[in-house]
């Protein structure tokens, strides 16, 4: 797989526009939206998926309470939400961030089902994450803050079964 480090945005977007996870041409309207097709075949925790063809893959823009080491509140609830929604075998579209890994190797990308939502707002809409902003890849943190927000004022997830942080 090719790594592109802070190099121009623009090959990357074309590089990785011609090829699909299965190693062949992108239909034209997921090339359109810079979206590849992936299969989702395992999970690690909320904001972390693994995805044919890429592997290991973080969420850009969410965070999800912690599973491992010091179990954080909530932490459980939105790594079984994360399941329940991408077992093993569903059919997603992933689009990679303008840094599109982070410092430990994993992919940063926005995720979306099937149904066209994208699974990284989903989180912060039902209370199961909260905004994370890391520059370069801030596309969607107006969104995602918006999102939390509602589910903050309606104490969904997160917003109720936690005490203020």
């Amino acid at each position: 797989m090719l790594a592109f480090r802070r190099r121009s945005p623009a090959l990357a977007l074309v590089l990785l526009a011609g090829c699909s996870s299965s190693g062949g041409l992108l239909t034209a309207t997921s090339a359109r939206h810079g979206r590849v097709a992936a299969v989702v075949t395992r999970n690690t925790d909320g904001d972390t998926v693994w995805l044919s063809g890429i592997g290991k893959v973080r969420l850009i823009g969410v965070d999800t309470p912690e599973v491992f080491g010091r179990s954080e509140c909530f932490g459980r609830e939105a790594s079984a939400f994360a399941e329940r929604v991408l077992p093993p075998g569903t059919r997603v579209r992933y689009r990679l961030g303008i840094d599109p890994r982070d410092r430990y190797g994993r992919a940063l990308a926005y995720v979306w089902l099937a149904d066209g939502r994208m699974f990284n707002a989903v989180l912060a809409e039902r209370g199961y994450a909260t905004p994370m902003t890391i520059p370069p890849n801030v596309e969607y943190a107006e969104r995602f803050v918006a999102a939390a927000r509602r589910a903050r004022e309606a104490g969904r997830g997160l917003w109720s079964a936690c005490g203020p942080s």
